[in-house]
């Protein structure tokens, strides 16, 4: 069984949010793609490629939704 911190849950969360993304479940997908933003930096770092597509992804739903001074600094 995995932890909840493990690198595993962060990627399945990261999934999860994606597909809730696009079905416009916009406020249940944001916090998904925040927690494995959260993981994966814990577990490798702020410069890691998965912390970079995370941070992507979120970017880019607060895109969809206009939120571009949200998704800005991301």
């Amino acid at each position: 069984m995995l932890g909840s911190n493990h690198p595993d849950v962060a990627t399945t969360l990261n999934d999860l949010a994606g597909l809730l993304q696009a079905q416009g479940k916009y406020d249940e997908a944001k916090p998904l793609f925040e927690r494995a933003i959260e993981i994966w930096e814990k577990v490798h770092g702020p410069n890691h490629p998965h912390v970079a597509a995370g941070l992507n992804n979120l970017a880019g739903l607060l895109d969809e939704q206009g939120k571009y001074d949200e998704a800005k600094p991301l």
